[in-house]
């Protein structure tokens, strides 16, 4: 992610009609609390993950006089007001930190819809507005919470069909490689979503988001892999005609026992490589360089090729049966990184299981559409007031549209429970047993630094 000096002034940090809320509010209030959740969306469980990369990388470096300058001067520029002396209170009394509280669920956790996932509560009687005034920042939330929910329904998606047609699921980890970094807006997004999809998998080539996972998270170095691969422009700059020999190449140079070696294959005629070229004149370098193939389709009809492919594949190097009665193909396997969302990756498995072969013979990689095909609304995130003190009375806040209930917002200090029934909402109380919430941050301090292995047991105990 970019440093804190790079659009980090956090003054700056927000939407323009913010900066004059500070005099809207009713009069002798001196406390405000929101909450973040999921309104429902394409998923109707979330997998809450981000909100520790965004504080650390936000919210633990102080304001500066700098800060105040820059700001006075842009929202003078930019025609609106700005609580100069609020701000310098921050500086003053605070020591540049932001005082408010941040409640969360535990990073990695699966959470129903409509259940709060975090919630910010002002510290100062006299700034109890920035709970508001960071929503926009804090709000961002949605983005790797929502990769990392669609990557980890994925998950449990591939995970079923394994369960049917393979042996067991210890390759599950390694089944959708993500392959985004170019198809999205920001290298930001980049770390981000690459990171927040190395929360369910470990099949990645977006290298920042290893970077952002041992910068945030405290992960390994080790927190997700790759393999040497070709593209189209290392096989045709070989030209067409020897097409093959750019094949033999790759074995040569990466082929070693108990290796994968991953190649795109369909630069010209994708079944003439795989049966003439791979299952015909490299078969046998193939077989005796103890590595395994990974053939790449990379165009038509993602779930006809691909089944088409591994047809073929058997023809030439044959399978076994395993326990569950299905085909595993020796010495080779496919990877489908061309037109490959949630619905594309159940049509191939499914085609495939009812043609008698092991999910197993199969890998995805997926680029835009697990990083960068996602937005707010796809899990319709929101950040909304709940409560404000008057005086010393808490006010309900609450909005409740006759056009769309669906945007009926909660009321009160709302907090997230779960108990042996499941989820549930409901007001906070800080000494309740099943309250599922704490406090991860207040005043500037970090309270709780998870680390990016336990976040993952979190996610994925159930295929531990």
């Amino acid at each position: 992610m970019m440093s804190h000096s790079t659009f980090g002034n956090l003054i700056l940090s927000t939407d323009s009609y913010k900066t004059s809320h500070y005099r809207q509010y009713p009069e002798g209030a001196n406390a405000m609390y929101s909450y973040v959740e999921s309104r429902g969306g394409s998923f109707d469980k979330v997998l809450f993950f981000g909100l520790q990369a965004i504080l650390k990388q936000y919210l633990s470096q102080p304001l500066t006089e700098a800060d105040i300058d820059e700001a006075r001067e842009v929202l003078a520029m930019h025609g609106l007001p700005f609580n100069e002396a609020g701000f310098r209170r921050i500086i003053d009394v605070h020591g540049g930190y932001m005082p408010i509280r941040i409640w969360a669920v535990p990073e990695g956790s699966i959470v129903d819809t409509s259940i709060p996932l975090m919630a910010i509560e002002s510290t100062d009687p006299e700034l109890f507005w920035l709970v508001s005034y960071l929503e926009t920042l804090l709000l961002r939330v949605w983005y790797p919470t929502t990769v990392a929910t669609q990557s980890w329904h994925i998950r449990q998606m591939i995970g079923e069909y394994l369960r049917r047609t393979a042996d067991d699921t210890s390759g599950l980890a390694f089944k959708l490689h993500d392959f985004g970094a170019r198809g999205v807006s920001s290298q930001e997004s980049a770390a981000l979503g690459g990171m927040a999809h190395l929360v369910n998998f470990y099949g990645t080539d977006t290298l920042v988001g290893l970077l952002a996972a041992r910068r945030y998270y405290n992960a390994p170095a080790a927190c997700g892999y790759s393999i040497p691969a070709a593209e189209h422009s290392t096989i045709t700059s070989w030209g067409r005609e020897d097409e093959f020999a750019a094949y033999r190449n790759m074995l040569e140079e990466f082929a070693q026992p108990g290796k994968l070696v991953a190649v795109v294959s369909d630069s010209y005629d994708i079944f003439r490589a795989v049966q003439e070229g791979w299952g015909g004149e490299l078969r046998q370098q193939v077989i005796d360089s103890g590595a395994t193939l990974v053939v790449r389709p990379d165009s038509g009809d993602p779930v006809e090729v691909v089944a088409k492919v591994v047809r073929l594949l058997d023809q030439s190097f044959g399978h076994t049966i395993n326990r569950n009665g299905f085909k595993l193909l020796k010495h080779v396997r496919v990877i489908q990184g061309d037109g490959v969302d949630k619905l594309s990756i159940r049509m191939i498995l499914g085609h495939l299981e009812a043609l008698g072969y092991s999910a197993d013979n199969v890998a995805f990689g997926m680029g835009g559409a697990l990083l960068q095909q996602v937005h707010r609304d796809t899990q319709k995130f929101a950040m909304k007031c709940s409560a404000i003190r008057v005086g010393d009375v808490w006010r309900d806040v609450y909005k409740e549209p006759i056009t769309d209930q669906g945007k009926k917002s909660k009321r009160g200090r709302i907090a997230a429970y779960k108990d042996a029934n499941g989820w549930r909402s409901g007001l906070l109380d800080p000494s309740a047993p099943d309250l599922a919430m704490q406090v991860v941050w207040e005043n500037g301090k970090q309270l709780l630094d998870d680390d990016f292995d336990t976040i993952r047991r979190r996610a994925n105990s159930d295929w531990e």
